[in-house]
């Protein structure tokens, strides 16, 4: 019985430590954890309680001095 209420106490105690490692990495990556992701974002990770970490997508843009149709 000891043994369980310890085994119990120390993982309600890492929980939420592991909670912020996830949320630390969105905030890294310039993203935001939210429940889903809008169309011009990226699911790039996971966060806390089943979040989403998105970040928005750059589009791509053509150099101005390399238009070979034009």
């Amino acid at each position: 019985m000891k043994t369980s209420f310890f085994l119990f106490v120390l993982l309600f105690f890492l929980d939420p430590a592991k909670n912020a490692f996830f949320d630390e990495k969105c905030s890294k990556l310039n993203g935001r954890c939210t429940g889903y992701c809008l169309k011009n974002e990226e699911l790039t990770s996971l966060c806390r309680k089943s979040l989403k970490c998105c970040v928005t997508v750059q589009p791509c843009e053509r150099s101005k001095g390399n238009d070979s149709a034009t």
